[in-house]
């Protein structure tokens, strides 16, 4: 997303980086950080994650204010399940707020209630 502030979550920043504009900013001191940092850039708009694994710790965190997913009819076999995990020591409770069913895809908004 050009313009938009990037900032990606990793326990090591690599040695070559691919340009961005603006540029990526890695943060290697947890999840907490990351969010705050995002939020602190975004200026009171509102912030995005992207991969199963920071939308698993921000739940764990209790970072997360809503969920929205993009079913689309396919399985995937590998890769990091995104509800895997959630509620083992206490469920995690959502509302549904949004349903959008469009061709190929349904849109799903779930507010995280605490």
């Amino acid at each position: 997303m050009p313009g938009v502030p990037l900032f990606v979550l990793t326990h090591q920043v690599p040695q070559h980086v691919p340009r961005g504009e603006p540029p990526y900013t890695f943060v290697t001191d947890g999840i907490a950080s990351a969010v705050e940092q995002a939020r602190a850039a975004a200026g009171g708009k509102d912030v995005a994650l992207m991969g199963s694994a920071a939308v698993q710790q921000c739940l764990a965190a209790g970072l997360l204010d809503e969920l929205t997913v993009h079913l689309i009819p396919v399985l995937l076999g590998s890769g990091v399940r995104l509800l895997d995990h959630l509620g083992e020591a206490a469920p995690v409770q959502l509302e549904c707020v949004r349903v959008v069913d469009a061709p190929g895809v349904t849109h799903l908004q779930y507010r995280v209630i605490r």
